[in-house]
């Protein structure tokens, strides 16, 4: 199998992947350093990556080391008295400390390892807050849509049953009022109900639809546009589509005999005629223009359209749909951050539940680095894209490390929780052995998602 990699696309989503999760991990490890140091707790390391064997940077301030590892897996605060990554038995065996994390009451315990989830909340909440006051809240109403739906991904064509054209009105019986949401709930409903030449049909979605689209996806293919005509908007002019005579602002109309309308029928034809030579007409300036141009090997004649990429402000321009921006004063928008930040979170757990089904295929969708990396824009460094992506990352983040699995903040939450509930704290033996089970958990799962991200080993 040869993989085709552009590096430099590469380095860039990298680099944004890298700095944003630099910034959560040290959030999110400064939300428990700060709630040790808060209940007198010695915190004896403090670090982004991991260090094995030795550190890229070190620096001991106090009591505490400060540094960075070599190993970009994520970060780790070390509070004395507590049995946690670094494993260390000896300091166990001695005698509680006041010092110690250990001989801390348990409610006091139970906040050090919430700290870090906390930290990570109110970061999502604060960084959408910025970006309402900055960018604004976008959203698309689907009843703008001038002409429906754009259907990219053949699963959602063949096995779903949506058309192009079509105007999705609800999906499990829930209004679908902006584009935005048509796109999370498409994923995830599993009734829909569209408007077609006038006339309401009702779709069945299968089941395993997500699992399906997964690995349509890993294929190359795209989810579900607004609609637009074939009109060019950048043709190179080393392009053959340019010397054979496109022009900007043509709107193309036909290909051989057949006419068309819309940029995804171009597509179908140019499919059709991969590699051959084919007669292209256009309507430029209220009149009709023929010229012959050669269909490249990939089915593409090297142009850009009007919205290509989702330029939803160019398209707002053109009134193919109307994109509204709501810009949040200060004071408002940090309430508005709080409730954009429980609906990804919401958005985020109803995924979780489809990845748990095995019915779903949801667990195909599993990644890792690569996958992370590839949600953020690879033709370019774009600001707000990042902080939304960083702000639904953190999500994530404090949603995970809440799973009751031991090695994970939820894991000791869990004990703590027990031993509050009970009056009985677990063995200290008991927990080291759950840490070991938990950290051997977690190396699995992220070669099962790393695998997957390159192998496909969910299939």
């Amino acid at each position: 199998m040869t993989i085709a990699i552009n590096w430099s696309n590469v380095g860039l989503q990298a680099g944004q992947l890298l700095l944003a999760l630099s910034i959560l991990v040290i959030l999110h490890e400064f939300g428990h350093y700060i709630t040790a140091k808060w209940f007198k707790c010695r915190v004896e390391k403090f670090f982004l990556f991991f260090d094995p064997w030795f550190a890229l940077v070190k620096k001991k301030v106090g009591d505490t080391v400060y540094g960075i590892g070599w190993l970009p897996l994520g970060g780790y605060v070390k509070i004395s008295g507590m049995i946690d990554e670094s494993m260390d038995k000896e300091a166990m065996k001695q005698p509680p400390k006041e010092w110690e994390f250990r001989s801390k009451p348990a409610w006091q315990r139970l906040i050090v390892m919430l700290g870090g989830v906390i930290m990570n909340i109110l970061t999502a909440f604060v960084i959408y807050a910025f970006i309402l006051m900055i960018w604004g809240d976008k959203k698309i109403p689907t009843s703008s849509m001038k002409y429906g739906v754009h259907v990219m991904d053949s699963v959602l064509y063949n096995k779903a049953g949506i058309r192009n054209g079509d105007v999705i009105l609800t999906i499990d019986d829930e209004p679908i009022t902006d584009f935005e949401r048509l796109r999370r709930k498409g994923l995830l409903g599993s009734e829909m109900v569209v408007l077609r030449q006038g006339k309401e049909v009702k779709l069945d979605l299968p089941v395993d639809l997500i699992g399906q689209i997964v690995e349509s996806r890993k294929k190359g293919g795209g989810f579900i546009e607004p609609r637009k005509p074939a009109i060019a908007f950048y043709i190179p002019d080393t392009a053959k589509v340019y010397k054979a005579g496109l022009r900007k602002n043509d709107r193309i109309i036909g290909v051989d005999s057949t006419r068309l309308e819309f940029f995804d029928e171009l597509q179908n034809q140019l499919e059709i005629n991969k590699g051959k030579t084919v007669s292209l007409t256009v309507e430029r300036n209220g009149q009709e223009v023929n010229f012959p141009v050669q269909v490249a090997d990939d089915g593409k004649l090297g142009f850009f359209p009007y919205g290509a990429s989702g330029d939803y402000q160019q398209m707002d321009s053109l009134g193919w749909l109307k994109l509204n921006v709501t810009k949040y004063g200060f004071f408002a928008a940090f309430p508005a951050g709080v409730r954009k930040t429980g609906t990804e979170l919401k958005f985020y757990i109803d995924q979780f539940k489809k990845i748990l089904n095995p019915n779903t295929g949801g667990y195909k969708g599993v990644g890792g680095f690569k996958a992370m990396g590839s949600i953020f824009p690879k033709y370019g460094w774009d600001w707000e894209s990042f902080w939304r992506i960083t702000a639904f990352l953190s999500i994530v983040l404090a949603f995970m490390n809440l799973l009751p699995i031991p090695a994970l903040d939820g894991g000791h939450v869990m004990f703590t929780l027990w031993e509050m509930i009970t009056g009985r704290k677990p063995n200290e033996k008991f927990l080291e052995y759950a840490q070991i089970v938990g950290m051997i958990l977690l190396l699995g799962l992220m070669l099962y998602a790393n695998g997957n991200d390159w192998f496909g080993w969910g299939r």
